[in-house]
C-alpha cells in the first residue's frame, strides 16, 4: 500500500520554540529543517529539559553535563540558533507532570512562538518488529510539550507564571510539530540544510564517539542522509525532514 504524500510545513510564522529532553535530540531529529528556517529569517529558540549529564557511561554527570551543554550551544550555532536554554531536570529520570508542564509553559510565554517543535512522544520508534522502545525522557518531554502549548494560553493554569513572573498568557501557538514520528504528515526540504545538519550533529563529538566505533563524520552523514532520503518518495523525490503536525 502506497503511503500518502507529505504536505509542506506551514511557513507563515516568525518564531519557533524547539523543546526536547537532551543535547543531540534536535540534531538527530530536525537540524536540517532548522537551518532552512533560520536561513529564511525565522527565529528559532532551543529549550532542553536536561543537560544530558547521564548520557555517557565513562564520564561522571558533574563533568558530562557542562560538556554536553557546551557542545549543544556550538551545535545550535551551526544552524543559526543563538538562544539555547536548559531547564535543569535530571537526565534519565525526567518526570511527566505539572512541574515539567509549568516550566515549558513558562518558556512558551516568554518566547511567544507560533510553532512549537518537539520529539517523538510515543512509546516506540517506528512500527512493529522494526521498531524500538522510546526512552522515558523523550516520552515525558514530548507529551508535556503538547500539553504546555495549551497551558501557556490559559491564565488559570499555572497562574503564578503571571503573578510571580509577570508572564502573560500566550495563545499564539498555531502548530506543534513532532519530529521522529512514525506517522508524519508534513515535511521540510532538507537539501539546503543537510550538510549543516551533519556539522551540527558533529559538534556532539564526545557523545557520538561514545556511541560508535565508526568515523564520527561518516556516522553522522550516513545517519542523517539516510533519514532524509527515506522520506523523499513521499515528498516529491526531495530529501526531507518529517514532522507530525498538530494544529
Amino acid at each position: 500500500m502506497t503511503e500518502p504524500q507529505l504536505a509542506s510545513m506551514p511557513d507563515d510564522w516568525e518564531r519557533a520554540l524547539a523543546v526536547v529532553a537532551h543535547p543531540d535530540d534536535l540534531e538527530y531529529g530536525c537540524a536540517a529543517a532548522v537551518a532552512a528556517w533560520t536561513d529564511a529569517g525565522k527565529d528559532v529558540v532551543y529549550l532542553l529539559a536536561s543537560r544530558g549529564e547521564a548520557g555517557i557511561d565513562g564520564i561522571e554527570p558533574a563533568v558530562c553535563g557542562p560538556l554536553r551543554e557546551r557542545e549543544q550551544r556550538a551545535s545550535a550555532a551551526v544552524v543559526g540558533v543563538s538562544t539555547v536554554e536548559f531547564l535543569g531536570h535530571k537526565d534519565g529520570v525526567i518526570e511527566y507532570g505539572t512541574a515539567l508542564r509549568r516550566d515549558i509553559a513558562a518558556a512558551i510565554r516568554r518566547h511567544r512562538p507560533e510553532l512549537v517543535i518537539t520529539l517523538n512522544h510515543r512509546d516506540t520508534w517506528g512500527h512493529g518488529a522494526g521498531g524500538s522502545w522510546n526512552t522515558p525522557d523523550h516520552r515525558a518531554v514530548g507529551r508535556a510539550t503538547l500539553d504546555a502549548a495549551a497551558d501557556a494560553g490559559n491564565r488559570w493554569i499555572f497562574p503564578e507564571l503571571l503573578t510571580e513572573q509577570g508572564l502573560q498568557p500566550w495563545s499564539g501557538v498555531r502548530w506543534v510539530a513532532v519530529a521522529g514520528s512514525a506517522t508524519p504528515t508534513h515535511a521540510v526540504d532538507a537539501t539546503a540544510g543537510l550538510d549543516r545538519s551533519v556539522q551540527s550533529l558533529l559538534q556532539h563529538r564526545t557523545y557520538v564517539e561514545a556511541l560508535t566505533d565508526k568515523d564520527a563524520e561518516s556516522y553522522c552523514r550516513e545517519f542523517l542522509t539516510g533519514s532524509a532520503r527515506a522520506a523523499a518518495p513521499r515528498f516529491g523525490g526531495r530529501p526531507a525532514v518529517t514532522f507530525e503536525v498538530f494544529g
